[in-house]
């Protein structure tokens, strides 16, 4: 089997998840031909792909890459392609008619794999040749796949190892997918557990009367699930597909000790009959609705009458007690230590599916950290079942399931006999879990690209710091730089210390890299913290603040050693100031960005409106043939309305990337792809850049944007107060008082930007928006 690279690929069927699959391998740059029955099946995908929210798309300008056609005229053409994936209905007939007219076409080194949420691959390739079954495995992909990190691999028993490692690296390395290795079982890893959870929480609800919005505040972020807990999600991901998995794992799992957990309850079997899917029917457990004020509302299903009502307040003391616990592990142990209904009903719930997890550990995967990822990346929790038992404690667990009468696997107890009181122990710079078929400590696999802030702790390697950042050594010359305040927002003492860095990377090291493993890189600076002080009137104590901040940012544009920024998630005001003062941008693919200042009333402040004019320019910013006006408005509107991109590819488009900036499919490899980029640049001879400087239409160009806005403010699209900011922005980016003729610096643009953020500061509508936002508790994106 060669290791040639999957250059095309072939997407047979276009439904949600078949065109979801094709929209992300385009979103990797990967040529697609995707196929159904019918050409209005395609095209309707194809139009879907165009609207659908959230995007299953990076950006539109990757549709081109994804070819439509038939079963009929165009299956031959998968002859083309290096990996073919099945994502036809769940019928084994169908799936295996498909195969016999697939093999034939095939290239002799190509992948065939299905994305069967849990048919057998026994049986979906009988009749099949040898070749055939050992290039075959399954790939199950999770919706919206986009989104969803989880990529189940699960080979036959006759795949070739190269297959399935070829089809595992193009998967997280190319796709960005978090790789999981199951077994050829019913609905392998995530939704055989996951499901299980689910299903046995209705049935216990149902014994304690508990209504659905009381289970999904119970079974949310409480145990470290998502928000969505757990008829949230159903309704997500559709009532149907819930049915369909936990049927097939009633009507295929003969064997299960528990397989009666699995047997739809009466009332999902009317909802889907009924058509109460969930979002795609606008109805499942929740539905939308208006008030007689015409206010929006959310309707909770009544389980014992199939009508919707009003949803009621959830109070439990234990809830209460655990509302302002950050650190999850506490908040699980103290929520679980509660004696009332909640707590109780949480502990149980949880217990069984713990159990549950340990006791068919072997018959769906090689050991539990594939069963912790999967129920990760999958279902969105925010620790797995076996992650979640060390947060109980292991002793503790087994001392309650025994109490409780629930029954864990033999395995866990003869692990803690052996001394071992948790599943994963961490021994030096890195974590080991326990082998289950060993009996003994194996090392928690990792990948060789990922570099994380934990590994670098673990390591010794900090190089200084203070309660908002630290320096870190991250090997090889790079020094890497981290935020860790709240949200990570911008304030003084990351100032600071980007100020320490570049003198410190100058004097010590090759490169610098700025990056973190928060939740989003940024949300902007410290809003709150600046208007304090703008309320108490020290206004060259706020001017020094913003000042600094500028200037730290062109630190970095201008060291002597290359800056390599690494954005990801929300990277916001500030944050996206800092991203864009480094010399290159290696972005997460998932990085939503944007200067979102006027949202408080401001503008930015810290060098946000010099570095995307200066991105937007590029070379023409002086040239006296170059026309500004066209693209200042594309300036404007990207910072007067506060514009997020919601993916790299977006913000290259907006001008907050540029077409040499990486972008990194794996959130896991951001901060080694970033490292890499920075010591390349420092290998190949970096220099730092020169300062831009700029040809400006001054007034004129501010009037002819006051024009836009005079008729936007005529149309009731804009306030009178938000044309007064619009002004401001405007004559910042038009230069201020100058001409076309006359050259603008990079410091004079910074001088107006500050001029006019502090102006704003001090007007009453600002701070009363601020307030405001404050007292509400809304995150201030600066």
């Amino acid at each position: 089997m060669s290791a040639q690279r999957i250059r095309k690929v072939a997407v047979l069927g276009s439904g949600v998840m078949g065109s979801g699959i094709a929209a992300h391998v385009a979103n990797a740059g990967i040529p697609v031909l995707m196929l159904d029955l019918d050409k209005k099946f395609v095209d309707n995908a194809m139009a879907n792909l165009r609207k659908q929210k959230p995007a299953p798309l990076f950006s539109l300008a990757a549709l081109p890459l994804i070819e439509t056609g038939t079963f009929d005229k165009d299956l031959s053409r998968i002859s083309e392609c290096d990996w073919v994936v099945e994502v036809v209905k769940e019928d084994l007939k169908i799936k295996q008619g498909l195969f016999a007219k697939v093999e034939p076409l095939l290239k002799p080194d190509a992948i065939i794999s299905s994305n069967t949420s849990g048919m057998s691959i026994k049986g979906m390739t009988e009749g099949r040749s040898k070749s055939f079954k050992q290039r075959f495995l399954v790939t199950h992909f999770f919706n919206p796949v986009r989104y969803m990190k989880l990529l189940e691999l699960v080979p036959g028993e006759e795949t070739d190892p190269a297959v399935w490692k070829r089809l595992a690296e193009f998967g997280e390395r190319t796709l960005g997918k978090g790789i999981v290795y199951g077994k050829d079982t019913t609905n392998f890893i995530a939704n055989r557990i996951g499901t299980y959870g689910m299903m046995r929480t209705l049935q216990r609800m149902m014994a304690e009367g508990l209504t659905i919005e009381e289970v999904d505040k119970i079974c949310g972020p409480a145990l470290g699930r998502p928000k969505s807990a757990v008829f949230r999600t159903a309704d997500l991901v559709g009532l149907d597909t819930l049915f369909h998995v936990t049927k097939n794992c009633y009507d295929s799992l003969t064997q299960d000790d528990e397989r009666d957990t699995f047997k739809p309850p009466e009332f999902l079997n009317q909802m889907v009959a009924k058509g109460m899917l969930g979002d795609k029917t606008q109805g499942g457990f929740y539905k939308k609705d208006k008030k007689g004020d015409g206010e929006k509302e959310i309707l909770a299903l009544d389980l014992n009458t199939l009508t919707y009502r009003p949803q009621n307040k959830v109070r439990y003391e234990s809830l209460g007690a655990i509302r302002e616990i950050e650190s999850l592990t506490e908040r699980i142990s103290t929520f679980l230590s509660h004696t009332d209904k909640a707590a109780k009903f949480a502990e149980v719930v949880t217990l069984e599916t713990l159990a549950y997890a340990s006791r068919h550990l072997t018959e769906i995967a090689d050991d539990y950290v594939n069963v912790d990822r999967a129920l990760r990346w999958g279902f969105a929790w925010d620790i797995g079942p076996f992650e979640t038992w060390d947060a109980i404690g292991v002793k503790k667990g087994l001392e309650r399931m025994k109490a409780l009468g629930i029954r864990p696997a033999a395995w866990v107890e003869e692990m803690v006999q052996k001394g071992r009181d948790r599943f994963y122990v961490t021994e030096g710079t890195h974590d080991t879990y326990w082998d289950v078929r060993s009996k003994s400590p194996a090392k928690v696999p990792v990948g060789s690209r990922n570099i994380s802030i934990d590994l670098l702790k673990r390591g010794n390697t900090k190089v200084a710091g203070n309660d908002s950042a630290s320096l870190w050594d991250m090997g090889q010359g790079a020094l890497l730089l981290e935020f860790h305040s709240k949200m990570n927002s911008i304030d003084d003492q990351i100032t600071e210390l980007m100020e320490i860095a570049v003198d410190k990377a100058e004097r010590e090291f090759k490169a610098l890299v700025i990056g973190n493993d928060g939740q989003n890189f940024s949300v902007g600076a410290n809003i709150g913290a600046l208007m304090m002080a703008v309320g108490s009137g020290e206004w060259e104590l706020v001017k020094n603040m913003v000042r600094r901040f500028q200037n730290a940012n062109q630190r970095l544009r201008y060291s002597a050693i290359p800056v390599v920024t690494a954005p990801f998630g929300m990277t916001l005001g500030g944050g996206a100031e800092v991203t864009m003062a480094g010399n290159a941008i290696q972005a997460n693919a998932e990085t939503y960005m944007g200067l979102v200042e006027v949202g408080v009333g401001l503008i930015p402040g810290g060098s946000g409106n010099l570095q995307l004019m200066r991105n937007v320019f590029g070379a023409a910013a002086g040239s006296k043939d170059f026309d500004a006006l066209p693209y200042l408005k594309k300036l404007f509107l990207t910072i007067g309305t506060a514009k997020v991109a919601t993916s790299a590819e977006e913000a290259r488009e907006a001008g907050f990337l540029l077409a040499q900036d990486g972008i990194s499919m794996s959130r896991d490899a951001l901060l080694a792809d970033a490292k890499a980029r920075a010591l390349g640049m420092a290998d190949a001879g970096f220099m730092p850049p020169r300062p831009t400087t700029f040809l400006l239409p001054g007034k004129s160009g501010a009037a002819t944007i006051d024009m836009l806005l005079y008729d936007m403010q005529l149309n009731h699209q804009i306030s009178e107060h938000d044309r007064h900011i619009g002004k401001k922005l405007a004559s910042v980016l038009t230069g201020g008082d100058t001409s076309a003729q006359t050259p603008v610096t990079e410091q004079q643009l910074l001088d107006l930007e500050l001029e006019a953020f502090l102006s704003l500061c001090g007007e009453e509508k600002t701070q009363a928006r601020i307030m405001y936002m404050l007292e509400k508790g809304k995150p201030l994106r600066n």
